[in-house]
């Protein structure tokens, strides 16, 4: 009956942060600044007579007092009707269905390089505690860090896409370009290869940085130094000792970070011209193309707490120390009377 109410309890709560993201979906591109008039017709809508400019207006029901806009906008969400882009001229959800698929080929791939290299690097900086090594690695990975993600993709546009030409200057995949064959493969990965190691890069720390700390901690427990006693060999000691037990930490910043990484593409796919989410957004802010904004941000917010509730589900099942305190609840051992 506990775990019950607990999974009912999580479940209002991610409930509550769907309906206020709902609402603040529908309320924040309608404070940003700028004429929607002009995503709907273009710059040209200023120009448009009075009576016109408000017929146009009227006719996508922005006319409406906010509160029918809102509910309109949650009956038709209701039945997964995201709207009409003013500015593509289409309904928005066969968009983001088109521009999805590119995202997730580029930030799939980059976030489960970071957290790789990440880990990798943590390890080897924490068993090499204070020696050049470990301030070598945490000084490169702090400065990468400190670089924000347009300009450490804008210095690599230009070193290796400017001025050494190995890869194309946009990641915009060309049309009739096909994946099933080996041209179309090799196409797609040198447009994709500055992207992706822009954000490999800029994810980079985060995993670095709880690794080594986790490893430390991990280090200093007593079946470690028994193992390191017992003159085991060090990989060993480090893979089936140490690292399983500092991975449970990165395992949950990892579907943490799957949340954001859609949304943490816009910099990105704006630097490189490249068709996915990130840059489907900033073209929506250009446009005050509202139906737009809602169904990304939408999609963004379902990442973030779908991501919550993977964390939620998988971390019990990697700690068993979590598992065994769950199994314990309600069982109280009493002890004999004196």
């Amino acid at each position: 009956m506990s775990a019950l109410r607990g999974v009912l309890a999580r479940a209002g709560q991610y409930g509550l942060v769907l309906a206020l993201a709902l609402m603040a979906n529908f309320a924040i591109p309608r404070l940003a600044p700028g004429d929607p008039l002009v995503g709907i017709v273009g710059e040209s809508g200023a120009l448009l007579p009075a009576a016109e400019q408000r017929a146009i207006i009227r006719r996508v029901g922005l006319d409406r007092p906010i509160v029918v806009q809102f509910g309109r906008y949650l009956g038709r969400l209701a039945h997964g009707d995201l709207g009409y882009s003013y500015n593509k001229g289409r309904p928005v959800s066969d968009v983001i269905r088109e521009r999805l698929p590119f995202t997730l080929l580029l930030l799939l791939p980059a976030a489960l390089a970071s957290a790789a290299l990440g880990v990798a690097l943590g390890v080897r900086a924490a068993w090499h505690r204070d020696s050049k090594t470990d301030i070598g690695l945490l000084g490169l990975v702090l400065g990468v860090e400190a670089l924000p993600a347009f300009f450490l993709g804008t210095m690599l546009l230009v070193l290796l896409a400017v001025r050494f030409p190995l890869f194309p200057v946009s990641s915009n995949i060309p049309p009739g370009v096909g994946l099933m064959t080996v041209h179309g493969v090799g196409e797609v990965s040198r447009r994709l290869a500055l992207p992706f190691a822009t954000l490999t890069l800029a994810g980079l720390a985060p995993y670095f940085l709880t690794t080594r700390s986790s490893m430390l901690g991990t280090l200093g427990e007593d079946y470690i130094l028994m193992a390191r006693a017992k003159w085991c060999p060090t990989r060993r000691v480090v893979r089936h000792h140490a690292l399983r037990n500092a991975l449970l930490p990165v395992s949950t910043l990892f579907s943490l970070n799957l949340g954001f990484v859609l949304g943490g593409a816009v910099v990105v796919e704006t630097v490189f011209s490249y068709p996915g989410m990130g840059r489907l957004t900033y073209d929506a802010v250009l446009a005050r193309d509202f139906p737009m904004l809602q169904g990304t941000f939408l999609v963004f917010t379902l990442a973030v707490v779908g991501a919550n509730a993977l964390a939620d589900m998988t971390y019990p099942l990697l700690d068993p120390r979590l598992r065994a305190g769950r199994r314990g609840i309600g069982h109280v051992v009493e002890e004999p009377a004196p």
